[in-house]
């Protein structure tokens, strides 16, 4: 993984960011020397104009109506 102080990353960032598009590895962004960030490339589903959260949602009931139960007093 290649490492970018933040000044660099700054001076650098389009082309940083071609570069993770392009060979499919992240990149650590460090400041003074620790890491603050990370850029990783976008998920190939993602790419390809799929939305990776289409059917994870489950529609189970309807959350806003009450509750028909008796809640205790503790």
């Amino acid at each position: 993984m290649k490492i970018y102080p933040a000044g660099k990353f700054k001076a650098l960032c389009l082309s940083v960011l071609d570069e993770v598009s392009k060979k499919r590895e992240p990149v650590l962004v460090t400041k003074r020397g620790k890491p603050v960030a990370q850029v990783v490339p976008v998920p190939d589903s993602e790419e390809d104009g799929e939305n990776p959260l289409i059917g994870s949602v489950i529609f189970e009931k309807n959350i806003i109506d009450p509750v028909d139960e008796e809640w205790e007093n503790g």
